[in-house]
């Protein structure tokens, strides 16, 4: 990582804040999903009659999308006491 950032956070250890900085941001997992339109209805192919041998239609508006979520575990340092840690984060990413 180029530059380290500083966060206006507590330490965990000795609960200063403005003394954190990002260390490292690792990417640890990727995954890819396809949501499907949000809106969606049974058509029954004989309205008002019973349908025996006639499956119903199931009729979906709009378009997929797809959503990256990244997860990323940062490594925090506090400049005051020293302590490091690690914490996960999900950001969710969805694409046109």
């Amino acid at each position: 990582m180029s530059e380290i950032k500083v966060f206006f956070r507590f330490c965990p250890d000795c609960g200063r804040r403005f003394h954190i900085k990002l260390v490292r941001k690792d990417l640890v997992n990727v995954e890819r999903e396809q949501e499907e339109p949000g809106r969606s209805f049974v058509m029954n192919p004989s309205p008002g009659m019973p349908s025996p041998g006639y499956p119903p239609i199931v009729v979906q508006e709009g378009e997929p999308v797809t959503i990256d979520i990244e997860e990323f575990q940062y490594v925090y340092k506090c400049g005051h006491c020293g302590h490091v840690w690690e914490e996960k984060h999900v950001e969710e990413v969805e694409e046109k």
